[in-house]
C-alpha cells in the first residue's frame, strides 16, 4: 500500500539510546511530506492530463475515421456519378445518332422522291414541248396553205349577191 503524506506526517518512530535529534527528523519528514504531497499532487495532474490527452487522441481518432469514411463516401459516389454520366452521355450520344441516322435516311428519301419528281416533270415539260409545237405547226400549216389565197382571190360581185338574195325569197 502506497504512503500517502498523511501517513509520512503521523509516522512516529520508536525513541533509542542515543538516537537522532527528533527535531531534525521531525523537520526532515516534513520535507518528505511536503515534497511527496506534491509529487502526488503532480501526479494527479499529469494522470488527469493524460487522461485529457487520450479522450482527444480518442476524439481525433474518431474524427479521422470519420474523415476517412467520408472520403471513401464522397470518392464512391463521384465515381458513381462519373459512372452514371458516362452512361448518360453513351445514351446521348447512340440516341443522337440514331436521330442523325433518321435524318440523313429521311433526306435522301426526300432526295430521291425530289429527284424523281423533277425527272417527271422534266418528261411533262418534254411531252408538253413537243404537244405545243406540233399544236404551233399545225396552226402554222393552216396559215400557210393555199385556201387562204384562194379565199384572197374570190370575189363576189354585189350583184350576183342580190340575185341570189332574190332568188330565195
Amino acid at each position: 500500500m502506497a504512503l500517502s503524506p498523511l501517513d509520512i506526517h503521523n509516522k512516529e518512530f520508536g525513541r533509542g539510546f542515543r538516537g537522532y535529534d527528533e527535531d531534525e527528523v521531525n523537520e526532515f519528514l516534513e520535507q518528505v511530506m511536503k515534497d511527496y504531497e506534491n509529487v502526488l499532487e503532480e501526479n494527479k495532474a499529469l494522470k488527469n492530463s493524460l487522461k485529457q490527452s487520450q479522450e482527444q487522441v480518442s476524439h481525433f481518432n474518431s474524427i479521422e475515421e470519420t474523415l476517412h469514411k467520408s472520403i471513401m463516401v464522397a470518392q464512391e459516389a463521384s465515381e458513381d456519378v462519373r459512372r452514371n454520366a458516362m452512361k448518360e452521355s453513351k445514351l446521348i450520344v447512340k440516341e443522337a445518332e440514331k436521330n442523325a441516322d433518321r435524318i440523313v435516311n429521311e433526306a435522301l428519301s426526300r432526295a430521291r422522291k425530289v429527284s424523281v419528281e423533277v425527272e417527271e416533270l422534266k418528261k411533262q415539260s418534254k411531252v408538253f414541248r413537243t404537244r405545243f409545237k406540233m399544236l404551233i405547226e399545225a396552226q402554222l400549216d393552216l396559215i400557210e396553205a393555199e385556201d387562204w389565197d384562194n379565199l384572197l382571190e374570190y370575189e363576189l360581185d354585189a350583184e350576183q349577191l342580190e340575185i341570189a338574195a332574190g332568188k330565195e325569197e
